[in-house]
């Protein structure tokens, strides 16, 4: 598959990464904390390039609009390039179950005995898997991505929907 691949080009990258704070409401201090780990990571190490554009490096603001996730592709110099609309109902269950798990697993982390933990955190991780799969099929065409490109934007976007 062409997105599995890692994306050669040292410019099909993001460099910066915002979230709309309209969109975001307010979260856990666990979720807030997933979600600043996954901005960092992303920016540590990503590939990213809009299909048929041949700039980059590339900003990114992910916003939500009329049930919609918006991805907004830039220029270094934040200068929008694309939007790029995402319907959110096909993620609607696996970010809903995505959040029960990780209520879980912070509750389990408390009290419960470390083979609890492994088995919630494996589910969470399936959970993750999948919305990271599901991201890069929705972005087929538009967006190439890599699958850990993926599964810290899927991070992202279950904290844009999620309200707290």
């Amino acid at each position: 598959m062409a997105q599995e691949q890692e994306l050669s080009s040292d410019q099909a990258r993001l460099v910066e990464v915002t979230l709309d704070s309209g969109s975001i409401g307010r979260n856990s201090t666990d979720v807030d904390h997933e979600r600043e780990v996954a901005i960092f990571d992303l920016l540590e190490r990503n590939s990213f390039a809009l299909e048929g554009h041949e700039g980059g490096p590339y900003t990114l603001h992910l916003s939500l609009a009329d049930n919609r996730l918006v991805l907004t592709v830039g220029d270094a110099n934040r200068v929008p390039i694309q939007h790029v609309m995402l319907s959110l109902s096909p993620f609607r269950r696996l970010v809903k179950d995505y959040f029960l798990m990780c209520e879980s697993y912070y509750q389990a982390i408390k009290t419960a005995p470390p083979s609890r933990i492994e088995a919630i955190d494996m589910g969470r991780r399936g959970l993750h898997d999948e919305g990271s799969r599901l991201l890069m099929e929705r972005l087929k065409g538009k967006v190439l991505i890599d699958t850990p490109t993926a599964r810290r934007l899927f991070t992202l976007i279950c904290a844009l929907h999620w309200k707290g």
